[in-house]
């Protein structure tokens, strides 16, 4: 889902991170309150005094995004969920669970205080708005206020709807969890459901524009295509979780993988062992001692003259946690270092010896079987 990330702060023990997207809606907002909105409501104004307006509407949005995947993030970890950070991007924000939720009762309460706080917020700004009213603020920042207090509005309302995995539908397989009691039927249903919205959205983003609404019109249909697809890859990493989930590393990995000597130079690696084999990652031994690993990505970072005379042992990346898990891990965790890495192969090492090789090509493998053999529950 997401691109290059910078980190922000860390507050409450969660790190807050921004994806480089967010910066399109950052600026999209700005120029949308200072050119459009403030304009158009507050006739009159000085041009810096609208871009200065702007540029604080869009700061109180970002804030209030915080605030409300923090709320998320607290009640997550009051029912023991780990939440990996919480990141902006260009739809939003959201708070990376690291695994599903515990119980139907520990979801719907998850997902129904984020909507809750930013209701409060809302509310909160709007009392501050109607005081400024009172007693004659100025113009500007009556306005930026009541802008707060707007979109607070309009996030509660946005992620009360029932499309997984926005809040409401988070909200909606709670429900449907606790009724029969079962989270991938609960899952299925409440994706279709996304799905379905999403569409719908679509549909209505090509009439805005094709009635003139352009922009409007491409939000909403970018909107829908974003829902649509994170509908769908949630159920499918729900079913990849309850697939591998209690399965150690050891059931999958390849026990006699194909290793280099670290001897032998990078040439010969690349002739007798890449064309031949063409795997992107072999474990260097030295004898019985394993060295670490050698992967394409390192032979592409030698200069092409030096291949004759650089040997593998002065490539080799050594092991640490990101190339390496012991054999009694759980499947999902090594599925996990996979995706965090990029990487698509890692040394199963035990009492720092080499016991074999796991492959995401064999735990999707496995996966897809499993699946299909279970398709009818």
């Amino acid at each position: 889902m997401f691109g290059k990330r910078v980190k922000l702060f860390e507050l409450f023990g969660f790190e807050v991170r921004l994806d480089a997207s967010w910066l399109i809606i950052a600026l999209l907002v700005t120029w949308s309150l200072a050119a459009g909105v403030f304009p158009y409501l507050y006739p009159g104004l000085a041009r810096d005094t609208y871009w200065t307006m702007g540029v604080i509407g869009a700061l109180g949005l970002f804030i209030s995004i915080i605030a409300h995947e923090f709320s998320h993030s607290l009640v997550a970890r009051r029912y023991g969920m780990h939440i990996k950070g919480i990141t902006l991007f260009v739809f939003g924000g959201v708070a990376e669970m690291g695994d599903e939720p515990p119980t139907a009762r520990a979801e719907f309460m998850m997902a129904i205080v984020g909507p809750l706080s930013s209701i409060a917020i809302g509310a909160v700004f709007y009392l501050i708005y109607l005081y400024g009213e009172s007693i004659g603020w100025s113009t500007p920042v009556n306005a930026v206020i009541f802008y707060i207090a707007y979109i607070n509005g309009i996030l509660a309302a946005f992620n009360l709807l029932p499309a997984f995995p926005l809040d409401g539908g988070r909200v909606l397989r709670s429900i449907l969890w606790g009724f029969k009691g079962n989270l991938r039927w609960a899952t299925r249903v409440s994706a279709a459901t996304g799905s379905a919205f999403a569409l719908a959205l679509m549909f209505l983003g090509v009439l805005q524009f094709i009635g003139g609404n352009i922009i409007g019109g491409a939000w909403m249909f970018l909107i829908g295509m974003f829902l649509r697809n994170a509908a769908q890859m949630s159920y499918q990493q729900l079913l990849v979780r309850k697939a591998l989930e209690g399965e150690p590393v050891r059931r999958f990995m390849i026990a006699a993988p194909v290793t280099v000597p670290g001897s032998i130079t990078v040439e010969q690696l690349v002739e007798d062992y890449i064309f031949r084999y063409q795997h992107r990652m072999y474990p260097v031994l030295d004898g019985e001692e394993l060295l670490g690993c050698v992967t394409t990505r390192q032979v592409k970072d030698i200069p092409r003259e030096a291949w004759g005379r650089q040997t593998v042992r002065e490539a080799v990346i050594p092991c640490s946690p990101g190339n390496s898990v012991p054999p009694n891990l759980d499947a999902i965790q090594a599925l996990a270092k996979m995706q965090q890495n990029g990487i698509s192969r890692m040394l199963v090492v035990e009492n720092g010896r080499l016991a074999g090789l796991i492959t995401l090509k064999d735990l999707l493998n496995f996966f897809s079987l499993k699946v299909e053999l279970e398709e009818r529950d």
